[in-house]
């Protein structure tokens, strides 16, 4: 298989439009289909997925926004490949085969290949201000509605950013950090039609909350971000100054200083007035579009210039974007269970508490797992590789599922390059992944599981207890006071 088909969905009805167009696709939709469900209290999705002949795996993430939805999408996948698809999108029914042909035609240079847009307008009428700016998107470079990335590049830079909190700037931050602007993210031959969602009259207004999220993208990509992305400048200053002079009517108005007042109003009506002409004039001019524009177009220049000076604000001085391990390691005894020396009995294996939840919150972020450990009895006599492996199934059982489970039979003195400190075992776990040493991270309780992870060239959380030294938590970069802690440093990207 050479691609993941992920589907955000906050459950809307066009998610079962979406789904009756893979089906009915001119060549079979052979490969995973990911619904991630992003609705904060979801019940059951809002359409029976049995009833589809695809291969289709429900993801819950309780919320969060699409870039969080898409990150744990992808970390689900594992193909070489990632196609998003939002959930209102309708494919041609050729989608996926040429899908599969831009994908196969695309160099090792190119990281992403996206599809081919439309937005269907009425043709009996002139369209409204919010349709005419959804038909924005058909121009739009690098959208995430139809686009492909290869897996290996979104875990080289964490995926989407999810400090951008709605579907608005998110793809074209990440396409830029792909290199797309140097011809790294290309434009395939499939294509999808993006119909015009309805909205409610306050729409437009609730969209000025992305004039914060552009000054996310001038801290992370410079003052020259939106020609690199070819992203329109917009009205920003122009709404600064219809909100500066409704400012100095106010002051004006509160001094008593009727002259400053009526400079500030006449200033503010003029320039509110052009603004919804320029709203008004190409749509269909109906009382309610009317209405709806000067209602709008009064609030619109103070909103946008609230929400750009709460942006430059916030995200001044804002960090590259490092986003989740893809691939957690873990000691066994002592991290995990109860360390029960030699343990060769599976009844003696009690995990520590609140364990399970612990690596369950790792799971629902599509976080793979693995445990890795010395077994020294094995190379001493103490206990044999047949009882290793029952205690291995056992918590399993206990704690859930793990990706493998890598452990030294040798004893000290052995001289192996596996038992840890070294960093033999960690390694054959990335092989074995396919994860960069740069996106692991290895938790441990003694100093050892450091080392290795040091060794490996990947991140390492000590999570300290009774056995281990003075000198080893001094020595520790990170360290958290229990595995549920430890979580929370990954889950805030401080590993």
């Amino acid at each position: 298989m050479i691609t993941t088909v992920v589907v955000p969905t906050m459950g809307r009805p066009s998610l079962h439009v979406l789904l009756e167009a893979l089906v009915r696709q001119t060549r079979t939709v052979d490969v995973p289909v990911i619904l991630v469900d992003d609705r904060p209290e979801p019940d059951a999705i809002p359409v029976d997925v049995a009833t589809y002949p695809l291969d289709i795996t429900v993801v819950r993430t309780g919320g969060g926004g699409p870039a969080r939805a898409r990150n744990i999408g992808w970390r689900h996948a594992r193909t070489p490949w990632v196609s998003f698809l939002d959930d209102d999108v309708l494919p041609d029914d050729d989608w996926y085969a040429l899908l599969l042909d831009d994908l196969a035609e695309a160099d090792d240079e190119v990281a992403g290949v996206e599809g081919r847009l439309t937005v269907p307008l009425p043709t009996d009428r002139r369209s409204t201000d919010w349709e005419r700016g959804t038909a924005g998107l058909e121009t739009s470079r690098w959208i995430t509605a139809d686009m492909s990335y290869r897996r290996d590049e979104l875990s080289a830079v964490g995926g989407f950013d999810e400090r951008f909190p709605r579907a608005f700037r998110e793809d074209a931050d990440l396409a830029l950090r792909l290199g797309a602007e140097r011809g790294r993210v290309v434009t395939g031959r499939r294509h999808v039609t993006h119909p015009v969602r309805p909205a409610d009259d306050l729409a437009s207004l609730r969209q000025q909350r992305g004039n914060a999220d552009d000054y996310l993208m001038r801290a992370i990509h410079g003052p020259g971000w939106q020609q690199r992305a070819d992203a329109p400048v917009g009205r920003r200053w122009r709404h600064v100054a219809i909100t500066g002079s409704l400012a100095l009517a106010t002051v004006g108005l509160l001094a008593r200083r009727r002259g400053l007042a009526v400079l500030g109003a006449s200033a503010w009506l003029a320039g509110t007035a052009e603004f919804a002409l320029r709203r008004i004039l190409p749509g269909p001019r109906d009382r309610a579009e009317v209405r709806r524009m000067l209602v709008t177009s009064a609030a619109i220049p103070a909103a946008a210039t609230w929400h750009s000076v709460r942006g430059a604000m916030r995200h001044r001085g804002a960090a590259p974007w490092r986003g989740l391990p893809e691939l957690v390691l873990l000691d066994r005894d002592g991290t995990l269970v109860e360390d029960v020396p030699y343990n060769g009995d599976p009844a003696q294996v009690r995990p520590l508490p609140g364990v399970r939840e612990a690596l369950d919150r790792l799971r629902r972020e599509g976080i793979r797992l693995v445990v890795v450990s010395n077994q020294s009895g094995v190379g001493r006599g103490l206990i044999d590789r047949t009882q290793v492996e029952a205690v291995n199934e056992r918590v399993e059982a206990l704690l859930g599922p793990f990706e493998g489970f890598y452990y030294c039979p040798h004893a000290a003195e052995d001289g192996c390059d596996c038992r840890k400190p070294q960093p033999g075992l960690l390694k054959q776990a990335l092989a074995d992944t396919g994860v960069r040493p740069d996106r692991a991270v290895m938790i441990g309780d003694i100093g050892s599981d450091l080392g290795a992870a040091e060794a490996a060239g990947m991140a390492g959380i000590l999570v300290p207890t009774d056995v281990t030294l003075p000198g080893e938590v001094a020595a520790a970069p990170l360290s958290a006071g229990s595995l549920g802690q430890a979580v929370d440093l990954v889950q805030r990207g401080e590993w």
